[in-house]
């Protein structure tokens, strides 16, 4: 059946651009990948393209939404299998959000860059199960379709899963004004090359992960401890000529990072990585770098 857009279903017509946020919003938590997501996105569009009818069903956003998380749920499962070979930290493709985006993206608290991280410790379908339950309120004898158990099972699935994603959580989350303060002061000390300053904002234990995916030069382990994350970012400074311009990603405060981290060498404005923290006390935790050039969006930046 052709599914030119003449032939598409007038429902689906009608309602495609108010549903495709939460298809691409359930497609993104279970994958973890924008590229995997915006395919998975296509694909839903597609076989809702192809049926001769739509009328039938009921609420077709819990459709849409239960078609990407089958189609999500099998995606995860290659993804997986290719990340046991993944060259050092990976880290989830960060997800550009906030009023600058042209398309419209479900942002809550289970999208954040440490709550993907979190998902990614699930197995496939508590993640599914999970994100189905708490993002999207999918009944469980949906649920039960996409995984192929029972819907009790998957009631315990989500359960389990929540427990865990609960247990992750800080108990006190920084509120965005205080993401906002301390990733200020700390492109301030970054960028004057200020060690004490830059000490003063990270926590004793903080982490700094980067990935590369051995795309480009990266560190393959965790640097642990305020002392040598401090050492790791100058040095980086230094080297690269590096500088920021404040952004929103998977809806946080975060950093776009400037400048030659690649490898021609030379200072532009193209993004080279994208930066995003964990903060508790007022603190940064947790430091994470992308500069895979495949997770990056093409993005040209003016200076500031």
């Amino acid at each position: 059946m052709s599914t030119n857009l003449q032939d598409r279903p007038s429902r689906l017509d009608d309602e495609w651009d108010r549903h495709r946020p939460a298809v691409f919003g359930v497609a993104y938590r279970v994958t973890g990948s924008v590229a995997d997501a915006e395919d998975i996105v296509q694909d839903v569009w597609l076989r809702a393209a192809a049926q001769e009818s739509l009328d039938d069903v009921r609420d077709l956003r819990a459709w849409l939404v239960t078609v990407a998380a089958r189609r999500a749920y099998d995606v995860l499962g290659t993804a997986r299998a290719r990340r046991v070979d993944y060259v050092g930290p990976w880290l989830p493709e960060p997800l550009l959000t906030g009023p600058d985006i042209a398309d419209k993206v479900l942002v809550d608290d289970t999208v954040g860059t440490a709550m993907m991280l979190v998902l990614e410790e699930l197995s496939p379908p508590e993640r599914v199960a999970f994100v189905l339950r708490h993002a999207f309120d999918v009944p469980y004898e949906q649920i039960a379709e996409v995984l192929g158990k029972s819907p009790a099972a998957c009631r315990q699935l989500a359960s389990r899963a929540g427990r865990k994603v609960a247990a992750a959580r800080p108990a006190r989350p920084p509120s965005r004004t205080e993401r906002e303060r301390v990733l200020t002061a700390f492109r301030a000390a970054y960028e004057k090359g200020d060690a004490t300053a830059l000490m003063e904002l990270l926590d004793p234990d903080a982490t700094y992960t980067t990935d590369g995916g051995g795309k480009v030069f990266a560190a393959r382990k965790i640097i642990r401890g305020a002392a040598r994350v401090a050492a790791v970012l100058l040095r980086v400074g230094r080297q690269k000529s590096v500088r920021f311009t404040p952004t929103e990603v998977n809806g946080e405060p975060a950093l776009l990072v400037l400048g030659a981290l690649g490898p021609e060498g030379s200072r532009t404005d193209r993004v080279r990585a994208i930066d995003t923290v964990e903060i508790e006390n007022g603190r940064i935790t947790a430091y994470r770098r992308v500069i895979n050039p495949d997770k990056l969006p093409a993005l040209h930046v003016r200076p500031r």
